[in-house]
């Protein structure tokens, strides 16, 4: 059985490759080097030579509040374009299962908390990444049409926030924790005597290291056949101010840390309810500070 990875160099897709190798698995991890999916013609091509028996997409344009709410056309039409190409190019090839990676942001901006599978579309969305988000709705929806029009086992799951190695450390375009990494490690590294973070650090998140999302991947991979989106979550939250200290501490910066109220918050809340999963034998291993402290490791091991 061949299982490809799409966006197999990123964050999720790099910790589910890794995933899949240490239990023997034959897996191969694409990126856009290999084969550019927003061009349909050779996705297809990809696809049909390959033949593998399983995708599992982790391929999307992705980035912070600040990149989301800046350029909105290009992370709703490059999405919408990455998913309908590979499930498109995976129906031609009978593609036999795909596992379809989603984000929590798809859930309105004032949900009721911890959220549930039932409260997509209930709501408003978050504005600053609501493009975004409905790209992700959208492939929901394509992976559900599949199953009813065609009978696949196809899914769909919903990460919380991610984090770990082979993340975007790029400040334009990253999210908030690897951001706050190298925020701290540089001003650790420069005695600088103060940091500068966005919005007012109310808001309150929770993050998932990508190793465990990997391991709950292949849990819904080989025992989840529905087609509601099913929750993958950590269950702890954290407030940002929080998270700052926490990560300032952890790398050692002892200077003062500034917020920019003028900055967006995006959501004041996102936890998701991860019963589902829970019930298939996953619960996250990886505590925050764990995790946090490899991936500032790592970062500064490969900066």
């Amino acid at each position: 059985m061949t299982i490809l990875v799409a966006g197999g160099t990123g964050l999720a897709g790099s910790a589910i490759v890794r995933e899949l190798q240490r239990v023997n698995k034959k897996v191969i991890g694409i990126s856009s080097k290999d084969v550019n999916l927003l061009d349909r013609v050779k996705t297809f091509s990809y696809i049909k030579d390959l033949k593998p028996n399983v995708i599992i997409d982790a391929a999307a344009k992705v980035g912070g509040v600040g990149s989301n709410n800046a350029y909105p056309v290009e992370f709703l039409s490059q999405n919408l374009q990455i998913q309908s190409n590979l499930m498109d190019a995976a129906h031609e090839a009978k593609v036999e299962k795909f596992v379809f990676l989603g984000s929590s942001c798809i859930y309105p901006r004032n949900c009721a908390q911890p959220i549930k599978e039932d409260y997509l579309l209930t709501g408003e969305l978050e504005q600053t990444n609501s493009a975004y988000a409905i790209a992700k709705i959208a492939g929901i929806e394509l992976i559900k049409s599949y199953r009813k029009e065609y009978d696949y086992s196809w899914i769909s799951v919903m990460p919380t926030n991610l984090y770990g190695p082979n993340d975007s450390f790029n400040l334009e375009n990253s999210h908030v924790l690897p951001a706050l990494i190298r925020k701290f490690v540089e001003a650790k590294q420069n005695n600088l005597p103060e940091v500068i973070l966005w919005g007012s650090g109310t808001p309150l998140r929770e993050f998932l290291h990508v190793d465990d999302l990997a391991k709950a991947v292949l849990v819904c991979l080989e025992k989840y056949d529905d087609p509601q989106q099913i929750n993958i979550g950590s269950g702890d939250e954290i407030s940002i101010k929080d998270l700052g200290q926490k990560i300032a501490n952890l790398t050692g910066f002892t200077g003062k840390v500034v917020w920019d109220s003028n900055r967006p918050d995006g959501t004041p809340r996102k936890v998701l309810d991860s019963t589902k999963i829970h019930k298939l034998g996953w619960k996250a291993a990886i505590t925050l500070d764990q995790g946090i402290a490899a991936t500032v490791e790592w970062y500064q091991e490969n900066k």
